[in-house]
């Protein structure tokens, strides 16, 4: 056989093998699940049979008497002889493993390889014993069945070129010779019936000089991934230069020009959509594998576990696909070993005793959703802190202050595990910090919710594409720079001449009031180094463009120089030597020919410390604590003594006239956004800070929510925004504050009115 077709063939032989053998997995394990069709046992006895088949006309013997062996197993079960038992169904299994093990050598090598399957030959020809000896299947063309020792090999003669769909599934056990082959080739293709009974006559049957084509045949047909990638580079090329000429002919009087160049962009849009759909694929390729997956987990862990899974359509791109596989395979195994309980343990709590895995994908707001959920007993959050404590991790004063959810994020920490043994599957807390890196390669976040007793989600939020993405062209410090669109909210313009619409600066902490909420900002000139981060400069912006950006489920705006346009962009790749600069996410080229960083946000965020979760330092050893940095807010109480409150726990800063506050219930109210608003003395909730006067004609007030209600802590003053270092604090003292932290050099008192208030009440 010449060499080329050779490569060709088997090139073929790996691409429908590997999606046949997907389709028997799904196929077998719906068997064992009672949700077989009729036609369920022909469609795994064919997928077997066609990789026999071609294997043989190909000289592929160990593969082929591997598959011959299933094939006997599987033609007894579709006759009714034997039926289908865990055992059989795990045999049939493993035949699916071997058989990918030896594609994927052949692949890698170009050979076989020399594993031995003698073992799981023997376990598939024990399990046909309740019929006693067992014939080979062999077809009509065959002179005589094939001896198991001396596997025929095809003959040493050129074949004419044939399609993929020509050379599968058309070969019996061993030909006599390749013409007999050829001819079954060209001959009508008549699917093989579930019995001896006679196949169904076709008008094309009349005519054997025409070769059957299915309609799905002639509707698609198979494209090298490498063609596609670099149809997309081309494509990308294509609207940087569209960029080009729209800039330029915007420019100009000809309206000619003007009129081809917006020809050329319809054009290009139109392309740029219609290869970026060839390079779609439905999540449901990647889901494929995972009942196998959850039922070989499962049955390891001595665990009941049923599958569900809703959106398999849902569309991504292929390097995305690639890239989010491994991810949620982690995930998975990770869901039934640390989530979901025993039988025995389902049972005791009230549960079923079988648990539920439901695997979501959609759309939402450009981006995909896919989330990974169980009903298992959920994460223990206080079992992360002392863990945490315990490695080093984190102090225990800090752990005694971190949110649940802060607490769920130490689980991405690299080698942080709370499993109290060490399986097959996880315990050695290696996995979750490479999910958390792989997903954020991408441009994507990952969430995590998790509830005792009820169960946790994953939530992971990824774009559509890697390739061309819209974006948010800005100016800052003479520079210009790309922001992804997937992570903006909305656009502010700031009027500084509008007196409390500005941006306030508490000692350098910039803050603006976005509809009575208070929104931390990051000024881009400053945060990349442009200009000097000179102090208190933020007051002196009077108009300013602000960008509301969304990162890791909370909201921060970054302060511009100037919003220019929205444009197509094409994503870059930024070289080695700037890759561990987090604020960006790669690079893009404008219209007039330059380059714009484009800028990752969440990365920027943390830059900024405009978020309120734990910093985690790549690199840093074991035994060091990581370091949380916390913005607090500083008040004053009637003796003139400072408090700290989290200003994450910060809705609003108020100042009512004194005259304005009225009495409900012996309590002092004010009317406030179309209700009636709570005030409660800071003095209520610490009595040691002294009753604020009355000297004054209003009054300073934080504004916070606990139980679905809004409160007002009426305070001395509001002193400042700092930013909290680690290690300062100190423990809690007993007496309801959280404990205290060296600020500005002095011990400082920090409480949670939400906590104290609740306590208080």
């Amino acid at each position: 056989m010449d060499v080329s077709l050779q490569q060709q063939l088997i090139a073929d032989l790996l691409v429908e093998s590997f999606e046949g053998l997907d389709r028997y997995d799904h196929e077998l394990l719906s068997i064992e699940s009672d949700t077989a069709g009729p036609d369920t046992l022909n469609v795994i006895f064919r997928v077997i049979h066609t990789i026999k088949g071609t294997a043989g006309c190909l000289g592929l013997s160990h593969i082929q008497r591997v598959a011959h062996t299933g094939e006997n197993l599987l033609d007894l079960l579709r006759g009714g002889g034997i039926h289908a038992t865990p055992d059989i169904i795990g045999a049939l299994l493993k035949l699916s493993d071997a058989l990918r093990s030896m594609l994927r050598t052949l692949e890698a090598s170009g050979s076989e390889g020399d594993a031995d399957h003698s073992t799981l030959i023997d376990l598939l020809d024990r399990l046909q014993e309740p019929l006693g000896e067992v014939e080979p299947v062999t077809a009509p063309q065959s002179a005589s069945p094939v001896a198991k020792e001396e596997p025929i090999r095809a003959p040493a003669r050129a074949m004419p070129a044939m399609s993929s769909g020509e050379a599968y599934g058309f070969f019996d056990d061993e030909p006599a010779s390749v013409a007999p082959a050829l001819e079954m080739v060209r001959a009508p293709v008549v699917e093989m019936a579930p019995t001896s009974a006679a196949p169904a006559t076709t008008d094309v049957a009349h005519n054997p000089d025409q070769p059957v084509r299915s309609a799905a045949e002639d509707s698609a047909i198979r494209v090298d991934v490498a063609h596609l990638d670099r149809l997309m580079n081309l494509v990308g090329e294509l609207v940087l230069a569209r960029n080009q000429i729209l800039q330029k002919a915007s420019l100009g009087q000809d309206t000619t020009l003007l009129s081809a160049a917006q020809r050329l962009n319809v054009i290009t849009t139109e392309l740029q959509e219609g290869v970026m759909k060839t390079r779609m694929q439905p999540i449901g390729n990647v889901w494929a594998r995972f009942p196998r997956i959850v039922r070989d987990v499962a049955i390891d862990l001595g665990k009941k576990v049923r599958l569900f899974m809703e959106g398999k359509d849902t569309e991504l791109d292929r390097t995305i696909i690639e890239a989010i596989k491994d991810p949620l395979i982690h995930i998975v195994r990770n869901a039934i070993d640390h989530g979901i309980e025993s039988p025995e343990k389902r049972l005791a709590a009230g549960k079923a005793e079988e648990g539920a895995l439901v695997l979501r994908a959609f759309h939402e707001g450009g981006q995909v959703i896919i989330e990974i959920a169980d009903d298992g007993a959920g994460i223990h959050a206080e079992k992360v802190r002392a863990r945490a404590v315990r490695d080093g991790r984190i102090t225990p004063d800090q752990a005694a202050r971190m949110s649940d959810r802060d607490a769920f994020a130490l689980i991405f920490l690299p080698g942080l595990s709370t499993a109290e043994k060490i399986t097959n599957v996880s315990g050695r807390g290696v996995g979750m910090d490479v999910v958390k890196t792989n997903i954020e390669r991408i441009g994507g976040s990952i969430e995590l919710r998790s509830e005792m007793r009820v169960g946790t989600t994953l939530r992971i939020k990824i774009p559509l594409t890697l390739a061309i993405i819209p974006a948010l062209i800005v100016t800052a410090g003479g520079e210009r720079f790309a922001i992804p669109q997937v992570s903006l909210v909305e656009l502010v313009r700031i009027d500084g001449s509008e007196s409390g619409h500005g941006i306030e600066s508490l000692y350098g902490a910039p803050v603006f009031r976005l509809r009575e909420r208070l929104l931390p900002l990051a000024m881009l000139d400053r945060e990349l180094g442009l200009v000097p981060a000179t102090e208190g400069e933020s007051a002196d912006r009077k108009d300013s463009n602000l960008i509301v950006l969304q990162a890791d489920g909370k909201q921060f705006g970054l302060v511009v120089d100037d919003i220019n346009d929205t444009q197509e962009i094409v994503v870059k790749p930024l070289s080695k030597l700037f890759r561990t600069l987090n604020c960006y996410a790669g690079a893009t080229i404008m219209g007039d020919g330059q380059v714009a960083l484009i800028l990752d946000v969440l990365g920027l965020a943390q830059r900024a410390s405009v978020l309120s979760e734990t910093e985690k330092h790549a690199g840093a050893s074991s035994t060091t604590a990581a370091v949380i940095r916390e913005k607090l807010l500083l008040v004053e109480g009637g003796t003139g003594s400072k408090l700290a409150i989290p200003l994450r726990v910060v809705d609003r800063l108020e100042e009512f006239e004194r005259s304005s506050i009225e009495y409900s219930a012996g309590r002092q109210v004010v009317q406030y956004r179309g209700g009636v608003l709570p005030l409660v003395p800071l003095s209520q909730l610490v009595p040691s800070v002294g009753e604020v006067g009355n000297t004054t004609d209003s009054v300073h007030v934080v504004v916070y929510s606990t139980g679905g209600r809004s409160i007002g802590l009426v305070v001395g003053q509001v002193s400042d925004i700092v930013e909290e270092e680690s290690g300062s604090r100190g423990e809690p003292d007993g007496t309801g504050l959280l404990g205290t932290a060296i600020i500005q050099g002095k011990v400082v008192d920090l409480f949670d009115p939400v906590g104290l208030h609740s306590v208080a009440s």
